[in-house]
C-alpha cells in the first residue's frame, strides 16, 4: 500500500501525554437546552419511532390536510415535527436556527429537500432540474452567508443530492454500462471531466440522443454548482443513494473530483458518501483512497452506515440478484469500524489532503473515532469532523461540540409542503435509527424529571 511510503503528518510524536478520556454521552450536555426543546424532542422522537406513523406518513399527512386544511394542519406540524427537524422556511429563520446551534458549538450542514425518487414518475423536460439547480446555488450562497454569524470556524459544508440535477433513469442506464466487464472508456471520469470543463458536445454511444442531451445538461448543472461552491468556499458532500444508482453517482463525483479536488485548488471541494452496510464498501473505499493518493488529488469522505437496507433487500429478492447488504447489524458495525480505521489512517498520513466526516449516531463508532484520533495525533478541529441529523442524537452532538470537536448537524430547510414529504421519506429510510433512539428518550426523560421535580428547574428557552 502507498500509505507505507508516505510521511506521517499527525502521528510523528505519538499520542499526546496522558491517557485518553472517553467522552460521556450520559445526557449531561442537555443542560445547554431549554425545557421546552427537550419536551418537544421527547414527544416527536417517540412518535417517529411508532412504525405505522412512519410507514403511512404520506397518507396521514394528506388526510390531515384534507380534514383540517393547509392552515390548521400546518399549525399542528410547525411546532412539532417541522420544528424538531427543520431549520425554517426563510433565510432569516435558517440563520436564527444556525445561530442557536453555534451557541452550542455545533455547525450547519444545509440540505435542499429535493430529489427524484427512483420509482417516481419520470420528470419531463429540463425545467424541473434547472429549478433545482437554482435552489442548489441559493443553498451555496446561504451556506456561505452563515459564516458571517458568530460561531466556530471551520469548513463550510452543504449536502448535494445528484438526483435533483439528473434523472434516475439516466443514472440507472449509466450504472448498467459501468458495471459491464471492460466498460467503455467513453464513460471514463477523465472524459466526463473534460466535457464539464470545455463544454464540448459529448456523445456517448450507449445512450440515446435524448439521453446524451440530458447527460450534457446534467454535467453542466453539476459543474455550475461545484464552480459556484468553490468560489464561495463551500464544500459539497454528495449523498449516496440506491445501489442501482451509486456507480453512476460515483462516476460523476470522480469526474468532479478530477477538476475540483486537485491539490492546488485547496480541496477537497467535492466529497463522496460511502455506506458501510454494503458488502463492497470497504474495498471501494480503499481503492478510491489509494487512487486519489496516487493522482495527487485531495479526498473527501462522508462515512455512513446507510439508510436503504430494507429497500435494497426487497429489490434484490424481486430481481433475483445477490443481496448487496451486510447480513446483520454486527456485520455492518464491523464494516463501519474497518472503513473508519482505513480513513483515519489515510488522514494521519495525508493531513488536510484527506477529509472525513464520521456521520453516525452510534456511540461506539464515535468513541472509536475520538480514541483513534487521539492515538494518531489528529486534532479535534482538524480534517475529521462528525455529523448527525438536526433534532436527533443531541446527547452525542452536544458532548462532542463541548469537547472541541467539529460537529455538523444536517439541516433541511424550506416550506412545509416541500419539507414534510422529504422528512417522511427520510424517516422511512431511517426507521432502524428512529427505533434505536430509546437511549436518547431515556436521557431526555431523565433530564426532564430532574428539572420538573425542582432540582435545577430552568425556564424554557
Amino acid at each position: 500500500m502507498m500509505l507505507r511510503t508516505c510521511p506521517v503528518l499527525y502521528s510523528k510524536a505519538g499520542p499526546p501525554t496522558g491517557g485518553w478520556q472517553p467522552l460521556s454521552f450520559d445526557g449531561g450536555a442537555f443542560h445547554l437546552k431549554g425545557t421546552g426543546e427537550l419536551m418537544r424532542a421527547l414527544l416527536v422522537l417517540r412518535l417517529c419511532a411508532w412504525p405505522p406513523l412512519v410507514t403511512h406518513g404520506l397518507a396521514i399527512q394528506a388526510w390531515f390536510q384534507r380534514l383540517l386544511g393547509s392552515r390548521f394542519s400546518g399549525a399542528l406540524l410547525r411546532p412539532s415535527i417541522y420544528g424538531q427537524f427543520v431549520a425554517g422556511e426563510t433565510a432569516e429563520e435558517v440563520r436564527g436556527c444556525v445561530q442557536q446551534l453555534q451557541t452550542l458549538s455545533l455547525r450547519p450542514l444545509l440540505a435542499v429537500p429535493t430529489e427524484e425518487e427512483p420509482d417516481s414518475a419520470v420528470k419531463t423536460g429540463e425545467a424541473w432540474y434547472e429549478e433545482n439547480l437554482s435552489a442548489m446555488l441559493r443553498c451555496v450562497d446561504l451556506s456561505r452567508s452563515l459564516l458571517e454569524t458568530p460561531g466556530p470556524n471551520g469548513n463550510i459544508l452543504m449536502q448535494l443530492k445528484v438526483t435533483a440535477l439528473t434523472s434516475t433513469r439516466l443514472c440507472k442506464e449509466l450504472t448498467s454500462w459501468v458495471r459491464r466487464p471492460g466498460a467503455s472508456l467513453e464513460l471514463s471520469p477523465e472524459r466526463l471531466a473534460e466535457a464539464m470543463d470545455s463544454g464540448q458536445d459529448l456523445q456517448v454511444s450507449c445512450l440515446s440522443t435524448e439521453q446524451n442531451q440530458h447527460l450534457r445538461a446534467s454535467l453542466s448543472r453539476l459543474q455550475q454548482v461545484a464552480q459556484h461552491a468553490q468560489a464561495q468556499h463551500v464544500r459539497l458532500l454528495v449523498d449516496a443513494e440506491y445501489t442501482s444508482l451509486n456507480p453512476a453517482l460515483s462516476l460523476l463525483v470522480a469526474a468532479l473530483a478530477l477538476r475540483w479536488n486537485r491539490s492546488r485548488e485547496g480541496g477537497p471541494w467535492v466529497w463522496n458518501t460511502y455506506q458501510a452496510y454494503l458488502k463492497d464498501t470497504y474495498e471501494r473505499l480503499r481503492r478510491d483512497a489509494e487512487a486519489a493518493d496516487r493522482a495527487g488529488l485531495s479526498f473527501g469522505v462522508k462515512l455512513v452506515r446507510g439508510a436503504y437496507l430494507d429497500k435494497e433487500r426487497d429489490m434484490a429478492q424481486l430481481q433475483g440478484t445477490k443481496d448487496p447488504t451486510q447480513p446483520d447489524y454486527e456485520a455492518t458495525s464491523q464494516s463501519y469500524r474497518r472503513c473508519l480505521e482505513l480513513m483515519l489512517t489515510h488522514v494521519s498520513h495525508r493531513g488536510p489532503m484527506c477529509n472525513l466526516m464520521v456521520a453516525s449516531h452510534n456511540e461506539e463508532s464515535v468513541h472509536q473515532a475520538t480514541k483513534r484520533m487521539w492515538e494518531l495525533g489528529i486534532p479535534p478541529d482538524g480534517p475529521v469532523c462528525f455529523g448527525q441529523l438536526l433534532g436527533m442524537c443531541d446527547h452525542v452532538s452536544l458532548a462532542l461540540g463541548q469537547a472541541g470537536y467539529a460537529v455538523y448537524k444536517s439541516i433541511p430547510y424550506g416550506s412545509l409542503e416541500e419539507v414534510i414529504p422529504y422528512l417522511i421519506r427520510r424517516a422511512q429510510e431511517n426507521q432502524s435509527v428512529l427505533r434505536g433512539a430509546r437511549r436518547e428518550w431515556e436521557l431526555l426523560s431523565q433530564e426532564l424529571r430532574r428539572r420538573l421535580l425542582g432540582r435545577g428547574l430552568r425556564v424554557p428557552s
